[in-house]
């Protein structure tokens, strides 16, 4: 990775989030799957996804990025085939969750182990766009959304009261000491 300094740090930065993701799905109570936010914006406003479904959300959101590596790396990825036939989704239990994630991690460590540079820039058709998209819009466009359901369950926590903080949610830059504390 040294000769490839742009995937080194889109790895790095992807495989933080998705650690942090597996790391709250950790704090969820398993008796609080069927737990969702109860207020609603208005009475037309449909009620917020519950914990359990959430949890199997963010499957789909980290099987995005494992779709977008094996659409590129077909034949080195064929392994993902697998993975792509099981349900996301639908109401999880944590540690299947955690479970999957582990898996989907092996496939994006995978995907970036014969990611270059100037493979992000290569264009990947989609369901959404035939004529392809560029990898790294692709990759970035998938932990985008991981991130904002990332986001999702850290609010569902500290809406349950879990004492969760920002270096809970967040990978803390800092030369020395710890980050901030929220």
């Amino acid at each position: 990775m040294e000769n490839q300094p742009l995937t080194a740090c889109i790895r790095k930065k992807i495989l933080e989030g998705v650690e942090h993701t597996d790391h709250l799905i950790q704090l969820v109570p398993p008796d609080q799957l069927d737990w969702r936010p109860s207020q609603r914006l208005s009475p037309l406003t449909p009620p917020a996804v519950d914990m359990g479904h959430l949890l199997g959300h963010l499957l789909d959101c980290i099987a995005g990025i494992c779709a977008a590596l094996a659409a590129a790396f077909p034949v080195d990825l064929a392994a993902f085939s697998r993975l792509r036939m099981l349900p996301v989704n639908f109401s999880c239990p944590p540690q299947d969750a955690r479970d999957r994630i582990a898996s989907y991690s092996q496939c994006i460590e995978r995907g970036f182990d014969i990611c270059t540079d100037s493979t992000l820039a290569q264009k990947v058709p989609t369901v959404f766009v035939p004529e392809g998209e560029e990898l790294l819009t692709l990759l970035l466009g998938n932990f985008e959304h991981l991130t904002n359901h990332k986001y999702q369950l850290f609010f569902y926590l500290k809406t349950l009261g879990v004492p969760v903080k920002s270096a809970d949610l967040y990978q803390w830059r800092a030369s020395s000491g710890p980050g901030p504390t929220e």
